[in-house]
């Protein structure tokens, strides 16, 4: 299938491992430029730099001016823009409870998982309005799944969902469509990696790391995590042309963990 992404001009947030090294793999594949922000340049995006169709920048999208730098020196390097992959995200479990989050813990995950998508948007839309593009952004199917564990993570995605949907009323006329899309658990570092979330857990709770994965996917249809490649191929979908009238949609991945309508 021709998802009409030959040639686009692409922005990733949050590119350099797991969710969104998977998509700047994809959209190079489908025949994109791809300019990839991160906070540093891992040697496997460098590696995907090499074909020439990938851009590494590197830029703290955490901050207000690293997040218009990102955009700025993105738009320099494609002089133009049609795709925005917001990506960038992070999650610290809050195995204290409620009242071990700190006013700095609160802010750092408003700045990551929301804050930067806000800053980012509002670079890039003047460029994407142009001559009409697309912004997909990575959710959580926590913005569903309210969890204690990671209620400021929870909280901050709730927003991205309910700013995505705004957006989409407000520039769908102008020929911007928006869209989301929410994984469950993702078979990456962010969950199973040294630091991740299983290991994370497993030591508050004296539980291998295997343990706590098999239990995040024990209540799911498909009894396993989502593969990056997954996501990717739902971002080439809703970034494409194919997807024409989709817009204001939040797409699950999630194996079924969402067991309501």
């Amino acid at each position: 299938m021709n998802l009409e992404l030959a040639g686009k001009k692409a922005l990733v947030t949050g590119a350099s491992r797991g969710i969104g090294l998977a998509i700047v793999r994809a959209l190079v594949g489908e025949g994109a430029t791809v300019v990839a922000g991160s906070r540093s340049t891992t040697p496997e995006l460098a590696a995907l730099a090499e074909t020439g169709n990938v851009h590494p920048v590197n830029a703290d999208l955490s901050t207000a001016e690293g997040a218009a730098e990102f955009v700025e020196q993105g738009i320099a390097v494609l002089g133009g823009l049609d795709v925005l992959v917001n990506n960038v995200g992070g999650v610290r479990p809050r195995v204290g409870g409620f009242l071990s989050v700190t006013e700095e813990d609160w802010q750092q995950a408003l700045d990551i998982n929301f804050l930067s998508a806000v800053r980012v948007t509002r670079a890039a839309l003047p460029h994407l309005l142009e001559h009409g593009g697309n912004i997909v952004t990575i959710n959580s199917v926590n913005s569903w799944l309210p969890d204690p564990l990671v209620i400021d993570y929870s909280a901050s995605k709730a927003a991205l969902v309910n700013f995505s949907k705004s957006l989409s009323k407000e520039f769908g006329p102008r020929g911007v469509r928006v869209n989301t899309i929410s994984p469950g658990p993702v078979e990456t570092d962010l969950w199973l990696g040294s630091g991740g979330v299983a290991e994370t857990v497993g030591g508050s709770k004296n539980l291998a790391p295997e343990e706590v994965a098999k239990g995040a996917v024990s209540g799911t249809a498909t009894g396993r995590f989502t593969r990056p490649d997954e996501v990717a191929d739902l971002v080439l979908l809703l970034a494409g042309g194919r997807a024409a009238n989709i817009t204001g949609s939040d797409i699950v991945i999630d194996g079924g963990l969402i067991t309501t309508l």
